[in-house]
């Protein structure tokens, strides 16, 4: 039925969503202090969610190391680092490296976990890095002057902050992986991942480092907007992820929601009142036509 597949698709239009909700309170805050107040306000939301539905009985005291752990490298390492990136890239930029997580995750399993990756899967792997290093190197005309397409520092910092997250991201969700397979209910699963970070995160922020802390006021907009960005990001979109995972087939429900790198274009061109430039939707169509090969085969 089309509905998982629009299940899917929406997932990615929110992720592209929250990625320009996200932008200005993180800039406003600093990446640290805004992933801070986004991971406590979403591990309480989440926790909520859990208590009054399906509760814990799923998470057995084996599944806690790993969770524990795949929450520290995945969301508190790979978000922190994904945050930095948007303050120094941009969310177009950001969005794009952070499709990496992908290709990352079959790498890893087929150097880790003895996967096989086919012919057209290492294609797609190919075309998914092509896609990103297009986007990044001609995806800006020097006509477009929106803060959002400034690279604040030196570019390699940035991408290798963007790499980190993506990396993160991906070796998280590999170790999280054999536990989900057991039959762990995945919110539950994602609210210990999600607690460990936010605890990493608010002891992070109590050092006596001037970068850690936040770089403006907290205000009610500013924390509404972030809630918002959570509630939307991790929580309406992986529920949306998890009720296509429910009827559709995985390889297309995958490939639907890597889309957030094309939908991004529109939704920057709307509000910045400036159209992506050739090498953005050239590069965006590469990661989905790669996505296509790596998760249909």
């Amino acid at each position: 039925m089309l509905v998982y597949e629009a299940a899917a698709l929406g997932a990615a239009a929110l992720w592209a969503m929250t990625g320009l909700l996200s932008t200005a309170p993180a800039q406003h805050l600093g990446a640290i202090a805004f992933n801070c107040t986004r991971m406590v306000l979403v591990a309480l939301m989440l926790t909520a969610w859990v208590a009054l539905t399906t509760g814990w009985d799923s998470i057995q005291e084996a599944y806690l190391v790993p969770l524990v752990l795949s929450g520290f490298i995945g969301i508190f390492m790979g978000d922190t680092a994904l945050f930095l990136t948007l303050n120094r890239m941009g969310p177009r930029r950001t969005a794009m490296l952070f499709s990496l997580n992908a290709p990352m995750s079959a790498i890893l399993g087929w150097m880790l976990l003895d996967e096989h990756l086919s012919a057209p899967q290492l294609g797609g792997i190919g075309l998914i890095f092509l896609g990103v290093l297009l986007a990044i190197r001609f995806g800006k005309r020097k006509s477009q002057l929106h803060k959002w397409e400034s690279i604040k520092g030196p570019v390699w910092v940035g991408i290798l902050l963007g790499l980190a997250a993506a990396l993160s991201q991906s070796v998280g969700s590999l170790i999280a992986r054999p536990i989900m397979e057991s039959g762990a209910d995945p919110v539950a699963a994602s609210t210990v991942r999600v607690g460990v970070a936010a605890l990493g995160l608010l002891l992070l922020t109590r050092l006596p480092f001037s970068w850690v802390k936040p770089a403006g006021r907290f205000s009610v907009p500013v924390v509404g907007i972030i809630a918002l960005s959570g509630l939307l990001g991790m929580g309406v979109g992986m529920t949306l992820i998890l009720f296509a995972l429910s009827g559709g087939e995985v390889g297309i429900v995958a490939t639907l929601s890597a889309t957030t790198p094309a939908l991004i274009l529109p939704m920057m061109w709307w509000r910045t009142r400036e159209a992506p430039a050739l090498g953005a939707w050239a590069g965006a169509a590469l990661v989905i036509a790669g996505s296509t090969l790596l998760f249909a085969s």
